[in-house]
């Protein structure tokens, strides 16, 4: 069985992912750029040098002693600390490819990992996106389009309405005809962005007004739809892995229905929720879809769940997700390495069979910021005292891009970790979370333990 680590005690190692055994007669990358910057920079650099491959890293002029560049073995300055002058200057991160002779692009999460013309643009020069194919990026990246795919992939979805809806009244009479309550949101939506929820007709009309706005400035696209509200739905999500040779598998669920503003900050694997049965179908549904649009790469589909364990299609993001580290805790895959493997052009080295579940894994985000005042807010400054908590509490992985004396800075996502913690089982695995956070030093800046603790102590959270 490649690929996996099926030994109960090795499970428990720090790392808590297992690099496939390179076959010096496989074909790799010489050399790929990482178009990101922070924690997932360092995690694709880590599993390209285990594979012999070298890496470039880009930065903007403030990141210049970022961890991401000194893990390098090459960086290239690309602008200003303003993400639009730097991380997303497609034609200076073009330039750095050619520059440095550079074979592929690995885009992380964010930035340009879901853009289809920076995929296009890496083919027409020559180079390999290790993500999937710039057909199937925009297939998925259009809510609206996206929905139509997968119901002719015969997906569950959500009752609703996603042809083009052209002013508020015509949003009041679709969200009236569905059924209230609604859903509004933008179909070039994410984040928590352009959505409402309404209950009657006016606040239908008022909706539809604020989210078209609020979609136009942060998108660039003003086209809405509307579906059935799920009251107080689970969200669950299915990774899959697919090769260029038509093969797809689906690795498992992961529970994502801790959120704050429609932002993760707990996930785990798998959802105590979720029976077999329910996690087959899940898994062959998302296998469907992507087939459906050809895709290649890592990717997740997400799906609303409701109390009757029914489940509805909600988008599929064409990218490693943040939280990938806890479907690596619990098959053993390294989705990095596969997906280096796949965007080289070779097969999956695994099979759907060999896919299980050994052992229970959470993540918490870390962030920079008080939850309590100014959720959302960087707390800016330097880490004067920095310390994971992975030495004192075993079956701990942390993710991080920062380390002792890194400045947390206005300008980007103030994640400073990605706290992973495994077990056996989901209360062994809880406490591990709950000891780990209790011995995470981290002076200089205002950061969210407080928060991600009380949630991991709360009564209901502990029961599932």
């Amino acid at each position: 069985m490649r690929g996996i680590t099926t030994n109960a005690k090795a499970t428990q190692d720090r790392q808590m992912y297992f690099l496939d055994p390179i076959d010096p007669k496989e074909g790799k990358f010489d050399k790929i750029l990482i178009a990101n910057r922070g924690e997932i920079a360092c995690r694709v650099i880590k599993t390209a040098k285990a594979m012999g491959i070298k890496t470039v890293a880009v930065h903007s002029d403030v990141d210049s002693n970022a961890l991401h560049v000194r893990l390098a073995d090459e960086a290239v300055c690309v602008g200003p600390a303003p993400t639009k002058d730097s991380y997303l200057r497609m034609d200076r991160i073009l330039k750095a490819v050619k520059d440095t002779g550079a074979q592929a692009v690995h885009p992380g999460y964010g930035f340009l990992s879901e853009n289809t013309e920076f995929a296009a643009a890496l083919t027409d020069a020559g180079a390999t996106f290790i993500g999937p194919n710039s057909k199937a990026i925009k297939d998925m990246g259009d809510k609206i389009h996206s929905k139509q795919v997968a119901s002719h992939a015969k997906v569950n979805m959500i009752p609703g309405y996603d042809g083009e809806i052209k002013d508020e009244d015509m949003c009041a009479k679709i969200s009236a005809d569905i059924g209230y309550p609604v859903m509004i949101k933008a179909s070039a939506g994410g984040g928590g962005k352009g959505m409402r929820v309404a209950w009657n007709d006016k606040e239908a009309r008022e909706g539809f007004r604020l989210s078209k706005q609020e979609a136009a400035s942060s998108f660039g696209d003003d086209r809405m739809l509307v579906e059935k509200f799920i009251d107080n739905p689970r969200h669950i999500e299915m990774q899959v892995m697919c090769d260029k040779h038509g093969n797809a598998i689906w690795l498992n669920e992961r529970e994502c229905s801790i959120q704050r503003r429609n932002q993760k900050v707990i996930e785990e694997a798998p959802s105590s929720f979720v029976d077999p049965d329910m996690r087959r179908r899940m898994g062959e549904q998302a296998v469907q879809l992507a087939k459906a649009v050809g895709y290649d790469s890592a990717g997740t589909v997400e799906f609303l769940v409701d109390s009757k364990k029914n489940f509805y299609f909600l988008e599929m993001n064409t990218r490693l997700q943040v939280e990938h580290p806890i479907t690596e805790s619990i098959t053993g895959l390294d989705l990095v390495q596969q997906m280096l493997r796949v965007a080289y052009g070779h097969k999956l080295n695994f099979t759907q069979k060999d896919i299980g579940i050994h052992g229970w894994a959470f993540e918490c985000r870390v962030y920079a910021e008080d939850p309590y005042k100014g959720f959302g807010l960087p707390s800016v400054g330097r880490l004067l005292k920095y310390e994971e908590p992975h030495l004192h509490v075993e079956g701990v992985r942390c993710d991080s891009g920062i380390r002792e004396g890194s400045e947390i800075s206005i300008y980007y996502d103030p994640l400073i970790c990605k706290l992973v913690t495994f077990g056996k089982n989901r209360t062994i695995a809880l406490d591990r979370m709950r000891d780990a956070l209790d011995n995470y030093v981290i002076r200089g800046v205002t950061h969210n333990i407080p928060l991600l603790r009380d949630i991991v102590e709360e009564d209901r959270f502990r029961r599932g």
